[in-house]
């Protein structure tokens, strides 16, 4: 692939700085719009949270148990933006918020490096349109983090081995190659080194191009990669004799290679996530993977490498025995580079068709508005389902006015404009269906619970989580809860410290009845339970999912 011919659409000299501004404000401006939910939003906040309360930098707890499923770069962050931001809900988006958006802003220079400032802003376009960057950038998982360091990783790669680096800015990309490696690697483990080496491997094998291998400034780069990532790992390792082994061998190869996390899924289980995902591109993908594939430049075969990477980490996550839905997310910011060259050898009139689908997708949910009746159930009320359908309803209408104006731009030839349309529109949509999720997120998050509880919140209550447990509740009360028998993901923390928790539904009347004060939280099977061997208990909040009750 080769940097394309021709001068970049002319622009106004402040437009495009503006649409930036305009970018940023959308962006940012949503992240704490929304209450945190169940569960790995209130994991990873009750997470960093309780770090900065603890003052405990080197080993992340969850609800006051050991937890070491994942490295501490994410809780570092999460807990240096509370201790900037103050105890929000933006504050605790703000790294996945600020990771997505440096992605965008990354993928857009490297394309600007690569092939000029136009393909730059086709890049820029794609990667901040694109569904599944928005919506992980929006929701916080450990996935938009490693996302970004890993899409470091391969832009730093490109351009330290691009035709015509000279060799200082060689040797200075290919150290950010190593520093997003290591920061990948503290964000979530060893794929931070797996994924760029073996797509780096695949590519040499199909390619026959091992030049490369000896431009890699391994002795400085390596250094530079122990000196980031060891430090934690022995200082933790040091603390937690157990840590080395959960979490190298339970958390990666038993992860990868047996059932145990109940993640499983087909092997297509992938394949929706990645066409919605790709979305408003999504009919464009058998296009740039054609022309990915044609690239036979002498030097670096971008293209190639561009789709390796894709192809490597969708098979790899497909392989795996655990899977969740945002683990190929470091596939999109490649898609995007390939979707930006696209647009620059694209006809207007060519990228007409591609508006059908995602605008048909968007009519159906606008068509579906007046019906969201039909998908209530107790579980899942209609005052609750229909602000989230107004609000998708919205984006829907959003998304339909960009694709009008999108067809009517390249029928005069208007390519940038249409792609901006179309991406701004995109972002608009997804983010307000987002928006709307709070609706709905209320009966996954204890936000409005501790709301409405708290009076019964004061320095000396108990707080006990029977036999459920909302990973937000420990969040929006600021303490850790009592869990009463509860195990799933605590298992290694309740057996290392067995004193913070209660195994037995039966012990946990003595405690409750021993406290001055006390909440829990717990199913209705639960309550009519106790109720019935006669502990005293107050309801103070109750949903469809779930009570909470007071000690009278």
């Amino acid at each position: 692939m080769r940097t394309s011919s021709g001068s970049a659409t002319a622009l106004p000299r402040a437009l495009e700085p503006a649409l930036w501004l305009l970018f940023a404000l959308v962006w940012f401006g949503s992240l704490g719009y929304r209450g945190l939910i169940h569960a790995d939003e209130g994991r990873y906040a009750t997470i960093s949270l309780f770090m900065l309360h603890s003052g405990d930098w080197i080993t992340p707890r969850l609800n006051g148990l050991l937890y070491f499923e994942k490295p501490i770069l994410q809780y570092w962050m999460g807990a240096a933006s509370f201790a900037a931001f103050g105890v929000n809900d933006f504050a605790a988006r703000f790294w996945p918020g600020l990771t997505g958006f440096l992605t965008v802003a990354l993928t857009a220079f490297t394309a600007r490096r690569l092939w000029g400032v136009e393909t730059g802003r086709y890049a820029a376009l794609a990667a901040g349109s694109c569904a599944w960057i928005v919506a992980n950038s929006h929701f916080l998982s450990l996935d938009m983090g490693v996302s970004f360091f890993l899409a470091a990783a391969l832009c730093g790669f490109l351009l330290a081995q691009r035709d015509g680096a000279s060799p200082r800015d060689a040797r200075n990309w290919m150290w950010l190659t190593w520093a997003a490696m290591a920061g990948a690697t503290l964000s979530k483990g060893l794929i931070g080194l797996l994924i760029p080496g073996a797509t780096l491997v695949l590519y040499s094998l199909l390619n026959w191009q091992w030049a490369f291998w000896k431009r890699m400034h391994w002795l400085s780069g390596l250094a530079l990669f122990f000196a980031l990532t060891a430090p934690w790992f022995v200082l933790v390792s040091e603390r937690n004799p157990t840590f080395a082994h959960f979490f190298f061998i339970r958390e990666h190869f038993e992860r990868f290679l047996t059932t145990e996390h109940k993640r499983t899924g087909a092997p297509w289980y992938f394949v929706p996530y990645l066409l919605i995902g790709l979305l408003p591109w999504t009919t464009l993908l058998p296009r740039i993977v054609k022309e990915g594939w044609a690239d036979r430049a002498a030097g670096l075969r971008v293209g190639r490498l561009l789709l390796i990477w894709s192809v490597f980490i969708f098979a790899f996550f497909s392989k795996s025995s655990s899977k969740l839905p945002s683990y190929i997310l470091p596939l999109f910011p490649a898609l995007a580079l390939l979707l930006a060259h696209s647009f620059t050898r694209m006809a207007p009139a060519a990228l007409k068709k591609h508006l059908l689908l995602p605008a048909l997708l968007w009519l159906a949910l606008l068509a579906a508005w007046p019906f969201v009746g039909r998908f209530a159930s107790v579980d899942s009320p209609l005052e609750v389902l229909q602000p989230f359908a107004h609000f998708i309803a919205a984006g829907a209408a959003v998304f339909l006015l960009g694709a009008a104006y999108a067809w009517f731009a390249l029928s005069r030839g208007k390519m940038l404009a249409a792609v901006a349309a179309l991406s701004f529109a995109s972002l608009a949509a997804v983010t307000l269906a987002a928006c709307g999720h709070d609706s709905y997120g209320r009966l996954k998050g204890s936000k409005e619970i501790v709301a409405q509880i708290q009076p019964y919140l004061t320095p000396d209550s108990a707080v006990f989580s029977v036999r459920y447990y909302d990973q937000t509740f420990p969040y929006y009360v600021g303490r850790p809860v009592t869990l009463v028998d509860f195990v799933d993901e605590f298992e290694f923390g309740e057996g290392q410290e067995p004193q913070r928790w209660l195994p037995q539904l039966a012990q946990f009347p003595a405690r409750w009845l021993a406290a001055p004060r006390a909440v829990a939280m717990l199913t209705d099977d639960t309550y009519q339970l106790l109720k019935r061997q006669g502990l005293p208990m107050k309801v103070i909040y109750q949903d469809p999912r779930r009570k909470v009750v007071a000690k009278p």
